[in-house]
């Protein structure tokens, strides 16, 4: 069994050791071999194990596009790229895809293994607390030969689509699993907020943030980003951070070990 791993950058907002710190992250908390999918148009700097898969222009990116500025998401369901059918000809299983902006500090190896055959998100923690049944985006178990109808739905009608998802693509993707009795969550503990459960306020004055126990992803959506969290974050009443020392050491440290300095 080979794990494949995918994931997505495009423009300037994260440099190549992002995507070289997850490459190590899940590689270091898997089982199985790896493949790992970046899709991107600046391959520069990865590391020279990650498959660079190009990042397309879609044709269906100006009605996309159009519905996207109206909700005021512009660029919000690139992602969708990553669901076409035969995107990689040799593919054997599901893909399990990461945000840049996570990092890897348990075992995916029950991620993988999460019932077969089924789109897996966890649920989002906004539309939780709101009891609406929302996937989060940052981590995502799909397979393109069984759920290509993500692409193909939104190619078909890019508009309509967007319009119906409130320009949110996990709000598509997890809807449309859902629709077809093909989602499932993953269970909450295993993927984390660093926001709402590390560090959550009023408590982050008073200690550093906490990696609980039995989490495998850490997300990093909004801010702090990771680089603001080890340093410690000051610019937000609710978000302040003092530094964390345990994400300089599953992110950078080691990452450089596994990888080199001149990778991550």
């Amino acid at each position: 069994m080979v794990a494949n791993i995918i994931c997505i950058k495009w423009g300037t907002l994260f440099g190549p050791e992002y995507v070289n710190r997850l490459y190590s992250g899940v590689r270091r908390n898997l089982s199985v071999p790896v493949r790992f999918f970046c899709m991107t148009e600046q391959a520069d700097g990865l590391h020279p194990e990650i498959e660079v898969l190009p990042l397309p222009e879609e044709p269906f990116q100006e009605p996309m596009n159009a519905a996207l500025a109206v909700a005021n998401r512009q660029g919000a369901m690139r992602k969708t790229s990553l669901f076409r059918r035969g995107l990689v000809r040799d593919l054997e299983g599901p893909f399990l895809g990461f945000d840049l902006d996570v990092v890897i500090t348990g075992s995916l190896d029950p991620l993988l293994a999460l019932e077969p055959g089924k789109v897996a998100m966890r649920h989002d923690w906004v539309e939780k607390r709101k009891g609406r049944p929302t996937g989060h985006g940052s981590v995502f178990r799909f397979d393109p030969e069984v759920h290509g109808y993500l692409y193909d739905d939104l190619a078909a009608n890019p508009y309509k689509e967007v319009e119906t998802a409130r320009g949110s693509e996990q709000r598509y993707t997890s809807h449309k699993a859902m629709d077809r009795g093909e989602f499932v969550y993953i269970p909450e503990p295993w993927v984390v907020s660093f926001k709402y459960d590390c560090n959550p306020f009023p408590g982050n004055y008073i200690r550093k943030p906490q990696l609980p126990d039995d989490a495998r992803v850490v997300c990093f959506h909004g801010h702090p980003k990771m680089p603001e969290a080890i340093e410690g974050y000051g610019k937000s009443l609710i978000r302040y951070s003092k530094p964390c020392d345990w994400l300089q050491d599953h992110w950078v440290a080691r990452a450089t070990a596994d990888l080199g300095a001149q990778f991550a």
